[in-house]
């Protein structure tokens, strides 16, 4: 008997990521909190002058991934 159940894949626009684990994270950069942008689905660094992109509900923490910002 086979499995014909594929596991579930996450839609491109998968819902945000929880806010506990948000409020959570900082800038591996300089250790300061960092904000939320729903709407652009980032966490900005005011610190670094940085925003690290959320990308399938998932914060992708990396400075080389992140996008500079005034």
């Amino acid at each position: 008997m086979t499995d014909t159940h594929e596991p579930e894949r996450q839609a491109p626009d998968a819902p945000a990521a929880d806010r506990h684990m948000l409020e959570a994270l900082v800038c591996p950069v300089t250790r300061a909190p960092l904000s939320y942008d729903a709407e652009r689905q980032e966490l900005i660094s005011r610190a670094a002058h940085l925003a690290y992109p959320i990308r399938n509900g998932i914060p992708i923490m990396l400075e080389s991934e992140a996008r500079a910002i005034d």
